[in-house]
């Protein structure tokens, strides 16, 4: 395959270089470009002789007959832009062209993975999420910076993705949606029913919208899916196997019998933690001014699946008010999770019953990445790219561990 890698201007660029021998050794052909701020941090010769390529820097520098960033366009199989800063990411979603990178983004059609770098302020900056948010609804893949110690002496999230993400993205984009072929993935969504009597219940605001967006991603990468549906209003996603459920004691019953068999399981059914104790087998008719309702703790599914677990990779979600990360963490730990989505539901306009989430991702060695406010569909391809990570991972451990 043929990649076009874009470097912009900022410290990280140094680790472009590194970028492009491991795309390399994925047998890809790197061809890089360069924008007049990445040539103060990493000389183009650099790029140059590790490429085999001229490195393309200047919109006006060609004289051919051809149209260069045109015909570069065409002829590459995906846009890699790492690191990416935050003018970069303002240039292409305001759709501007004033340099050779910007104009050759306008003119690509194929795949575009951006993996930005920048100062934890500037990538929090409502611009920069405003780009960004802009560019996940187009379709752009995202490498999301990681926290750490930054080039201008603050921490934070900013820092330039391991390059070795950011190549493992570019190779999950360009197998196209096949990257889960073989895998069975179990996925629990929407909320339960607990029923009071044959008119009344007591159920939680969970539309079931980022379970069935995380089925149809699965589904989309050649996944065998099975969603463990609550009562929804939602359609389930084509090609998915789906089993209703009403109850929490339904949910657990279904999702324990199908868990053996499931490589990837993915809880993000939003369980009700207390049922009533006794229903009513008639309508309770009105009487006092007040109605006591005594409720019972339904079973910790999640812990219990943790339990069991055998190889499977277990994922989680945590719908948090305040203490996100902390909270997250220890229910990861307690619950025996590989990674739990941990989500502030006091945000406006995100978590239950919206179309758009933020959340934080904290898998088993503490690593917590936050996404902007993005739509749950893309918030489904960033779990599920994480999952990947985490499958690689432990594959390459299993690997090791065998050999020695």
């Amino acid at each position: 395959m043929k990649v076009i890698l874009g470097v912009t201007g900022c410290i990280a660029a140094y680790k472009s270089a590194l970028i492009l021998r491991l795309l390399q050794e994925q047998g890809h052909d790197v061809i890089p470009v360069m924008t007049r701020s990445a040539e103060e941090f990493i000389t183009p010769l650099t790029l140059e002789k590790l490429s085999g390529h001229r490195v393309i820097t200047d919109l006006f520098e060609d004289h051919s007959p051809e149209i260069l960033h045109i015909s570069a366009a065409r002829a590459s199989d995906l846009l890699l832009v790492a690191p990416a800063t935050a003018n970069i990411l303002a240039k292409f979603a305001a759709g501007l062209a004033d340099d050779f990178l910007s104009t050759l983004y306008l003119s690509t059609t194929t795949p575009v993975v951006i993996a930005p770098a920048m100062n934890v302020e500037m990538w929090r900056h409502p611009a920069t999420v405003s780009s960004v948010k802009t560019l996940w609804d187009r379709g752009v893949v995202f490498v999301d910076p990681e926290s750490g110690y930054q080039a201008c002496g603050e921490r934070g999230e900013g820092r330039l993705a391991d390059p070795a993400r950011i190549s493992s993205a570019v190779a999950s984009v360009l197998q196209g949606t096949r990257s889960l072929e073989g895998k069975s993935v179990l996925v629990t969504a929407g909320p339960t029913i607990e029923d009071v009597d044959p008119v009344r219940f007591v159920s939680n605001r969970s539309s079931g919208k980022m379970g069935y967006a995380l089925a149809a991603e699965a589904f989309n990468r050649g996944a065998l899916v099975h969603l463990i549906s609550g009562p929804t209003a939602l359609d389930p996603p084509p090609g998915v196997k789906v089993t209703w459920v009403r109850s929490a004691k339904e949910m657990a019953e279904k999702a324990y019998s199908s868990f053996p068999s499931a490589d990837i399981v993915v809880k993000a059914a939003a369980v009700a933690d207390y049922t009533p104790v006794d229903v009513a087998a008639e309508k309770t008719k009105k009487g006092s001014s007040r109605w006591m309702l005594e409720l019972q703790r339904t079973e910790d599914i999640l812990l219990e699946l943790g339990k069991r677990k055998d190889n499977q990779l277990l994922v989680g979600f945590a719908a948090e008010s305040k203490n996100l990360v902390e909270n997250a963490t220890e229910k990861l730990q307690r619950k025996n999770l590989d990674l739990i989505v941990a989500n502030d539901i006091s945000q406006t306009g995100s978590g239950f019953e919206a179309n758009y989430n933020q959340v934080v991702l904290v898998d088993r060695e503490g690593l917590a990445e936050e996404s902007p406010l993005l739509p749950k569909s893309q918030i489904a391809k960033q779990i599920l790219d994480k999952v990947e990570v985490l499958l690689q991972r432990a594959s390459t451990v299993s690997e090791e561990s065998n050999e020695s």
